[in-house]
């Protein structure tokens, strides 16, 4: 199985979508994906709602929210024969909450937009990680992704020198687009939308999954 967890403590960044688009993506290579929702504005958890019976399945899980008559341990078991678990996180949390989301963790992505706040945030919550959670090893690998991205814009220059300072690959970079709004309303991933202008953005996806898959299975053992 391959954990991957999406977090920023910056809110607005758009773990969702990215959350979104990578079960939606798996479940239709055929791989048993599961979703756990940490964040308790219920947004992964509501897109999975809105999926059709006609796409392959996903497994969620409402984790931000304790049920009634079972343990927290149960309520949060992975499924048997999970091959591929997606976490969204929430916008804010304290360091203990984060110790736990990155605990076995293969990989952390982190969605940073082109702003000099999101940009100062974004350093904030790096340095936090590297010193909280000591990822410093060759099991997780962590990945940038900057976000509704306007390339001719001071704020994405800026994102563009602070994050080549960092010793952290930036895997891919997301286009602002309506397309991820159809997306959200419907349940699906901007793959599964079938219109021959969503491809220029699928080609950054793609760019994405092939980085996640590249990842040596050594470093996963």
């Amino acid at each position: 199985m391959r954990r991957i967890v999406v977090m920023n403590t910056k809110g607005g960044c758009g773990k969702t979508t990215i959350t979104t688009n990578l079960v939606s993506y798996y479940a239709s290579r055929g791989y048993n994906t599961a979703l756990f929702d940490y964040d308790v504005q219920g947004s992964s958890t509501h897109w999975l709602k809105q999926r059709s019976l006609e796409y392959p399945p996903i497994h969620g899980v409402q984790a931000f929210r304790q049920s009634l008559g079972v343990t927290r341990a149960w309520q949060t078991r992975v499924p048997p024969g999970t091959q591929r678990l997606v976490l969204d996180t929430p916008a804010s949390m304290d360091r203990l909450e984060l110790m736990e989301r990155v605990r076995g963790a293969d990989v952390i992505l982190i969605p940073v937009l082109p702003s000099p706040i999101d940009t100062h945030a974004a350093a904030n919550f790096i340095r936090d990680l590297m010193l909280i959670a000591k990822l410093r090893s060759d099991r997780t690998r962590i990945g940038i992704i900057p976000n509704r991205v306007r390339e001719s814009t001071l704020g994405f220059q800026a994102l563009q020198r602070f994050l080549r300072s960092l010793n952290i690959p930036i895997v891919t970079q997301l286009h602002d687009s309506q397309f991820y709004v159809q997306a959200a309303d419907r349940g699906i991933g901007v793959h599964e939308i079938p219109d021959p202008r969503v491809q220029r953005h699928q080609v950054a996806w793609h760019r994405l999954y092939d980085w996640l898959e590249r990842v040596p299975e050594t470093a996963l053992a």
